[in-house]
């Protein structure tokens, strides 16, 4: 099986007929799926695969329909469970100036002068921006946490294949 990546979570059911109530952070990579991974609560290691029907949004949610899952009870063993795609798939979803969370982490930031400020080791998503969490590198600070809002006025480069971030020094912020 190719590498995969969680998108969203199944959070629970939305009417009779089987249709998941699922929680996602990147509204372009759910519009767009089609086959996806399904691991139930009972075998969390066993990945099955599942054919996407439908996705409408509600609120702040996705609504999926499946086509092998015709009810709540056939949807039930999957309440919690992540949905998986290929990372290839997300990949190709994204824009030229997105990047799936998981290649931001471990990525090495630094100030315009080119000075190490320390590693992204989360990022934090939320309704505005996302929050890139950099462990300072700085001796003297026991290796704090700094949160830098992930925008391009104060994220202007990331470079994947260098794994680089530069982030613009901001008065308070580093």
């Amino acid at each position: 099986m190719e590498e995969i990546i969680s998108v969203g979570k199944i959070l629970n059911f939305h009417g009779i007929a089987g249709i998941a109530k699922v929680g996602y952070s990147n509204i372009d990579i759910i519009k767009g799926l089609k086959k996806i991974y399904l691991s139930s609560t009972e075998n969390n290691e066993k990945k099955e695969q599942f054919t996407v029907t439908s996705v409408n949004f509600h609120k702040n949610f996705a609504l999926i329909k499946f086509k092998e899952i015709n009810s709540i009870n056939e949807l039930m063993p999957y309440k919690g469970s992540f949905i998986y795609i290929n990372k290839k798939q997300a990949e190709d979803s994204l824009d030229e100036d997105e990047f799936l969370i998981e290649d931001l982490i471990g990525l090495n930031a630094f100030d315009n002068n080119d000075d190490l400020i320390g590693v992204i080791v989360d990022v934090k998503t939320s309704n505005g921006n996302d929050i890139l969490c950099v462990k300072s590198s700085s001796l003297d600070e026991d290796g704090r946490e700094i949160l830098i809002p992930f925008a391009r006025e104060i994220v202007p480069v990331v470079d994947i294949t260098k794994k680089k971030v530069v982030i613009k020094p901001i008065e308070g912020l580093l």
